[in-house]
C-alpha cells in the first residue's frame, strides 16, 4: 500500500524484536521506545497484563514522538480500528494484529482452514420451491496490499514481523512509521497539527477508492473531535482528549491517487462508501433463475427486519459467489478492513439470505466479513461503525425499530418449518458485540423499569462475561477465552444443573460454539419466572430457565414491556415458524402453504416478551417472470415473540395480551 522512505540503517537485536535491517528503508528505532518494546506480551485478558496500566498510553506517546506524528492522530486511528484492544495478539478477519490493526494476511490465512460451517439451512427457506443448497465457501488467497501493512512496518521500523503481531507497543511503533511514510509520499510535512494529516489517515485505511478513504479517515477525526477514553481487553487505560477544534485538510485526498467507485444506484447514507456490485437475476439450466427474486417493497409488502450475519468467507471471495446466478443473495456486504459497504440487491427485492422466506420477504440482509467461530477474527470498529450507520438509515428510511426483535442475527430467525430448525445457520454468533453496536445505532440497553419488573433486556458486560465455549477449532476443545454478548441458561438455580434443552434441534444441549440450545443475548427480553438469590429465571422455550445475575455483575436489566399467554381455557398455545395466512386468503393459481408449527408451544401460566404484532403474509415468487408474483395477505394475524433464541410467532386468537 505504501511506498519505501529512506531513512538510517543501524539496529541490534534485542527482546523487543528489533532485527538487523537489511536495507536503508527503516527509521532508526530511539531509546525513547525500546523500554517499551518487549516488556509484556499481549494476553487479551480483561484482569491486565504484568506491565504498569498506562504502559500503552506511554507507546502511543512514544511511537507519535519517535515518528513526528500528532498523538492524537496515531490514537484516533488505533481507536477506529481495534478500540486500542491486542486481542491478544491474534489477528482479525482480515489478518490485522494489534491496536493498529497491521494486517499480515498470508500468515493469517492459515487459520482459514479450521473454520466450520455453522447451518446446513436452505437460505431461501421457501418450500413451494426446491431447496437451494449453496456449497461452503471457499478460502481466497489473494493478498491485496490493503491486507499486507505489517511487513512494509516491520521494513520502516526494523521491528521483526513477530513484535509487530505480538507486541502492543511494537504494534504502535509500526502504525506511526506507517503514517508518517504515507505523509512523506502525499509531499506533506510532518507536524504536530492533526489537521494536516488528512490524506495520510485516508491511506492508512488501505482503501483503493477515495470515498472509503474519506469515509474512514472523516470518522478518525470524529474520534479526535469528541475524544475517548477506555480500559482495553489488556487491562490497560487509555485517553484520547477531545480536540473539537480540529478542522482536517480534505483536499490531501485529491493527491492520494485513489479510484472512484461505482456508486450509482446505491441506497446508503452519505456519510458511508457504498459500491453497486450487483447480484445477478437471471435464467439458467431447466426455468431455474437466480440469485433474489424481484419485488416492490416497501409499496408490496413491508420491511420489519434487518438481519445481521457473517460472511464466513473473506471479502474477495464473498464478492465471487454473490455475484454468482447460482448462488445466494443479500443486500449488502461490509467490508473489516475500512467499512467499505458493497451492495448488491435493491431494498425493494427479496434476497434469499436468512433461510426463512417469510423473514426474507420482509427484511433487508447485512452479510459483515468475518468468522462466528473464532472469537479472535475480531470484528474492526471502522466495519461496526460503517454498518450502525447502514442500518440507522435503512431503519428510518422503511420504519424499522431500532430494537432486537426487529434487529435480528440470523441465529435469531426461526426455522420455518419442524424440519428446518436443526440446520438454521447460527451467525454471528457469540462474540458480535450487540451492547457496542446498539450504542452506535444510539439505542444503548438500558433499564427502563423498577428492580421487580415482570420483564428483563439481557445485557452482560461484554469484556468481562466469557462463558466457555467449545468447537471453535475442533469438537470439544475449549475456545480461546474472550468476551461474549450471550448468557448461558440452566434448568435450577446452580452451574452444575443441567442445561436448557431445546425440543426442536433433538440433542443434548451443550457448551459448542454453535449449540443455541441454552444461551440468550445481549437486548433480547423475556417475562421473570422466579428469582433465587443471585439469580433470575426466564420464560423460555417453554420452560424455566435460569441464569445467575448477581448485583455485582448483572446479566440483564429490567424493563418494561408487552406479554402475551395462552388465551383463557388454553392448555397451551402453537408456535410457529412464520406468520403465513390462512387458506382461505390464497387467490386461484397460488398454492395454499401450509400453516404448520413447530415442536414447541407456550404452555398456560408463562409469558413471553411480544416484538411486533404482524399480518399473516406471504410472497409467491417462484417464476422467473414477475407477472406471476403475488402477495398474499390474510386475516389472521400474529404476535412476534422472543421465544428461546430465536424469535417465534404465535397466533392473535391463540393468546391474550398482558402487561
Amino acid at each position: 500500500m505504501l511506498g519505501s522512505v529512506p531513512g538510517p540503517s543501524s539496529a541490534t537485536d534485542s527482546p523487543g524484536g528489533i532485527r538487523p535491517r537489511a536495507a536503508a528503508a527503516a527509521v532508526a528505532v530511539s531509546a525513547l521506545l525500546l523500554p517499551l518494546l518487549g516488556a509484556a506480551p499481549a494476553t487479551g485478558g480483561p484482569a491486565g497484563t504484568a506491565s504498569a496500566p498506562d504502559r500503552l498510553q506511554r507507546a502511543f506517546a512514544a511511537a507519535a514522538a519517535e515518528y513526528h506524528v500528532p498523538r492524537s492522530v496515531l490514537l484516533g486511528v488505533s481507536y477506529l480500528q481495534s478500540r486500542w484492544d491486542t486481542h491478544g495478539g491474534a489477528p482479525s478477519v482480515t489478518g490485522g494484529y494489534g491496536p493498529m490493526h497491521l494486517t499480515d494476511a498470508r500468515t493469517a490465512l492459515a487459520r482459514a482452514s479450521s473454520h466450520h460451517d455453522e447451518g446446513a439451512e436452505d437460505p431461501r427457506g421457501d418450500d413451494a420451491r426446491p431447496a437451494v443448497r449453496p456449497e461452503p465457501r471457499p478460502v481466497v488467497t489473494a493478498v491485496p496490499a490493503r491486507l499486507s501493512t505489517l511487513p512494509r512496518a516491520a521494513e520502516l521500523t526494523g521491528l521483526s514481523p513477530e513484535a509487530l503481531r505480538t507486541d502492543p507497543a511494537a504494534n504502535v511503533a509500526g502504525g506511526a512509521a506507517l503514517l508518517a511514510d504515507a505523509q512523506r509520499h502525499l509531499g506533506e510535512p510532518a507536524g504536530a497539527d492533526p489537521a494536516d494529516w488528512y490524506g495520510a489517515v485516508a491511506r492508512f485505511s488501505g482503501a483503493d477508492d477515495t470515498a472509503t478513504a474519506a469515509a474512514y479517515a472523516d470518522d478518525v477525526y470524529a474520534v479526535i473531535r469528541a475524544g475517548e477514553r477506555r480500559t482495553t481487553d489488556s487491562g490497560q487505560r487509555v485517553t484520547l482528549p477531545a480536540q473539537p477544534e480540529v478542522a482536517p485538510e480534505r483536499a490531501q485526498l485529491a493527491r492520494a491517487g485513489l479510484r472512484a467507485a461505482e456508486t450509482a444506484g446505491t441506497e446508503c447514507p452519505p456519510t458511508v462508501s457504498c459500491e453497486w456490485v450487483p447480484a445477478p437475476y437471471q435464467e439458467f439450466g431447466d426455468g431455474d433463475y437466480g440469485n433474489h427474486d424481484l419485488a416492490d417493497r416497501p409499496a408490496s409488502q413491508r420491511i420489519r427486519y434487518i438481519v445481521v450475519h457473517d460472511t464466513e468467507g473473506t471479502w474477495d471471495g464473498v464478492l465471487n459467489l454473490v455475484q454468482d446466478p447460482t448462488y445466494v443473495s443479500w443486500n449488502y456486504s461490509l467490508r473489516s478492513t475500512d467499512g467499505h459497504i458493497a451492495q448488491h440487491v435493491k431494498a425493494e427485492d427479496v434476497a434469499w439470505h436468512a433461510g426463512n422466506w417469510y423473514v426474507n420477504a420482509g427484511s433487508i440482509g447485512l452479510e459483515h466479513e468475518g468468522f462466528l467461530t473464532d472469537p479472535d477474527t475480531w470484528y474492526t470498529e471502522a466495519m461496526y461503525r460503517s454498518s450502525a450507520r447502514l442500518v440507522k438509515y435503512l431503519a428510518k428510511k422503511y420504519g424499522v425499530p431500532l430494537d432486537r426483535q426487529h434487529v435480528l442475527g440470523h441465529d435469531n430467525v426461526p426455522g420455518p418449518t419442524a424440519s428446518s430448525v436443526p440446520g438454521m445457520h447460527t451467525d454471528p454468533g457469540p462474540y458480535w458485540d450487540w451492547a457496542h453496536y446498539f450504542r452506535l445505532l444510539g439505542r444503548p440497553f438500558h433499564s427502563t423499569a423498577g428492580k421487580d419488573a415482570d420483564v428483563v433486556t439481557i445485557r452482560p458486560d461484554y469484556a468481562s462475561n466469557r462463558p466457555v465455549y467449545t468447537g471453535c477449532a475442533s469438537a470439544g476443545v475449549p475456545c480461546p477465552a474472550h468476551g461474549s454478548s450471550e448468557v448461558r441458561l440452566y434448568s435450577d438455580h446452580d452451574e452444575t444443573a443441567p442445561l436448557i434443552r431445546d425440543p426442536g434441534l433433538g440433542t443434548a444441549p451443550g457448551t459448542g460454539v454453535n449449540d443455541l440450545s441454552s444461551r440468550v443475548s445481549t437486548g433480547q427480553q423475556f417475562a421473570v419466572a422466579d428469582r433465587w438469590g443471585d439469580w433470575t429465571a426466564i420464560w423460555y422455550l417453554g420452560q424455566k430457565a435460569w441464569f445467575r445475575d448477581p448485583p455485582e455483575r448483572r446479566a440483564a436489566v429490567p424493563a418494561k414491556g408487552t406479554l402475551v399467554t395462552p388465551r383463557a381455557g388454553l392448555a397451551s398455545a402453537p408456535v410457529y415458524g412464520r406468520a403465513y395466512p390462512e387458506a382461505a386468503a390464497y387467490p386461484a393459481g397460488v398454492p395454499v402453504q401450509p400453516v404448520s408449527p413447530l415442536p414447541y408451544r407456550l404452555p398456560a401460566g408463562q409469558a413471553y416478551v411480544v416484538g411486533d404484532e404482524v399480518p399473516g403474509e406471504y410472497y409467491y415468487a417462484v417464476t422467473y417472470d414477475e407477472g406471476s408474483h403475488r402477495v398474499v395477505r390474510g386475516r389472521d394475524r400474529y404476535y412476534e415473540i422472543q421465544y428461546g433464541h430465536r424469535v417465534a410467532f404465535v397466533r392473535a386468537a391463540d393468546v391474550e395480551t398482558v402487561g
